[in-house]
């Protein structure tokens, strides 16, 4: 059965942007910008994870946190009620290009107050067109100007799997319509054989034909950044879903990009500096100055700054010729022993760090993660069933791929630790490029590591400094040998300690760790 949507004073479906732009105009926290576009300031600044929930009465088959049919009807009948006393806009398309196996019709229903969201998710979506099934939707009605009492901050996101849709009541950040809908589709995926997982990806030509990459990560931690920064004119198909599938498939999401702003520079990141400074992006929680000026490096309001912007602004590879992938990209924002890059060599040790997801919080979080470390299975913190199923899920379809399907684990924060008498190295947007291009063209040559059972590069075209490449080199010019040999005993215990908390994982898997 289709989702009967709740009758409203007015509804109005899919406005062309240029409605959505006089509606935002509108908007007391809307400021028109120097580049002729909008940036949006929310009450809510980052994902509410706190405040989310799945809706079951028999909850053992997830590890998020759940709320009963009773307190969910409940929420449906005071947000029906609150809906007939406003405008709203239905906001219909798909998730997936035409063609894809996990394409799904999505429609986002939300007050015409809060239109930026309903402008940033239609540049999301893919159009809607004559196949588009109200009976197949998932859907996600939204009510940014109702309190949700009773639930942490007064706000509230219910994802009812029976029926999927989800409900969000409270809050006003755009990221809660995107993962709205994306978080059912990694149900939906998962129960129809493939993995959903929080990656970008990209097209890189080389002198032995393209390769696909893909790229996962917790926000912020370079994921957007490494799936737009080009290596040989590579060009960009995803920056945040995809659906991975037997036999190696990749198939797209999304037909727009949501980007990270914070410290955005037009030296480093060119693609995305252009965009989001053009008249049809869309901008939240970016400081403006009252001249106009957007001041993406200010961080006063937060440091989660973000824009959306159509694929079609930019130059990009076709979504609907994306094949099969050709290696994947395990983004770790480490900042002591973790190289640059490192080559995993067997299935299970791939799963076992895809599973360990290591990085460090950022503001995407919210203030409890930001700054943190962090260990989020596959990077993915939208999965809703157990955990451990996405890594069985991923070595079985490595396992069903006939060829060479690489992993790798890239370090995007620094080498040397807090104690680094030096300050550290950084591993900058140019080495993580280099290191991209290189394993494309397949031109690093490997020497297996002492310590772990990963294999680490002996150079990298690109990389003149052996100390991003080998960490035990920096630790052993400063005279920090013990301090080396602690770190690799105390990391090693730790992640065997988190892998098994993930009861039904392979068995194989952390023994792969060494």
């Amino acid at each position: 059965m289709p989702v009967e949507l709740p009758t409203a004073r007015s509804v109005t479906e899919n406005p062309p942007q240029q409605q959505l732009r006089s509606w935002v105009d509108q908007m007391s926290n809307a400021v028109l910008t120097e580049h002729g576009n909008y940036s949006v300031t929310t009450r809510v600044t980052a994902r509410s994870a706190g405040s989310t929930y799945v809706v079951t009465d028999a909850p053992a088959f997830t590890a998020k946190q759940t709320m009963s049919r009773a307190d969910h009807d409940a929420l449906v009948r005071a947000q029906d009620a609150h809906i007939g006393e406003y405008d709203m806009i239905l906001i219909r398309g798909f998730i997936g290009p035409d063609g894809s196996p996990f394409r799904v019709p999505a429609q986002l229903y939300i007050e015409r107050s809060a239109a930026n969201v309903s402008a940033m998710q239609e540049q999301l979506y893919f159009p809607p067109d004559a196949t588009w099934d109200a009976e197949r939707a998932f859907t996600v009605i939204y009510t940014p100007s109702l309190p949700a009492s009773g639930y942490p901050d007064e706000r509230v996101i219910a994802i009812d799997l029976d029926h999927w849709v989800t409900r969000v009541s409270g809050a006003d950040y755009f990221g809660e319509s995107k993962m709205g809908s994306l978080r059912m589709w990694n149900q939906w995926v998962y129960e129809h054989g493939g993995l959903a997982m929080h990656s970008g990806a990209k097209v890189i030509p080389t002198p032995d034909g393209d390769r696909v990459a893909l790229i996962v990560g917790l926000s912020g931690t370079g994921k957007t950044t490494t799936t737009f920064t080009r290596q040989n004119d590579s060009l960009p198909v995803q920056d945040d879903f995809v659906a991975l599938a037997t036999g190696g498939a990749v198939h797209s999401t999304e037909n727009g990009c949501f980007a990270k702003t914070f410290s955005l520079d037009p030296a480093h990141e060119p693609t995305i500096h252009a965009a989001l400074t053009s008249p049809g992006s869309w901008l939240e929680n970016v400081a403006v100055h009252d001249d106009g000026t957007v001041d993406f490096a200010d961080a006063s309001h937060t440091k989660n700054g973000r824009g959306t912007f159509a694929l079609a602004d930019i130059p990009h590879h076709d979504p609907r010729k994306l094949g099969r992938a050709d290696f994947l990209l395990i983004l770790n924002r480490n900042d002591d022993i973790v190289p640059a890059v490192t080559r995993l060599t067997s299935v299970e040790q791939a799963v076992a760090y895809f599973m360990l997801g290591e990085t460090r919080g950022t503001s995407a979080g919210g203030k409890a993660e930001a700054g943190r470390a962090l260990r989020v299975p596959g990077t993915n913190p939208f999965f809703l069933e157990h955990d451990y199923m996405q890594g069985n899920r991923l070595g079985e379809l490595i396992r069903s791929m006939e060829y060479d399907f690489g992993v790798y684990v890239l370090n995007t924060g620094a080498i040397g630790g807090a104690d680094d008498p030096d300050g550290g190295k950084e591993v900058e947007i140019a080495h993580s490029s280099a290191i991209v291009r290189a394993i494309a063209e397949d031109t690093i040559r490997w020497t297996p590591d002492p310590d772990f059972e990963y294999w680490i590069a002996e150079e990298v075209d690109g990389i003149d400094d052996p100390e991003l490449l080998n960490p035990r080199l920096r630790y052993a010019a400063q005279g920090r040998e013990e301090a080396y040999s602690a770190r690799v005993a105390e990391l090693k215990c730790e992640r065997a300690e988190y892998l098994a908390q993930h009861e039904g994982l392979d068995e194989a898997v952390p023994a792969a760790l060494g």
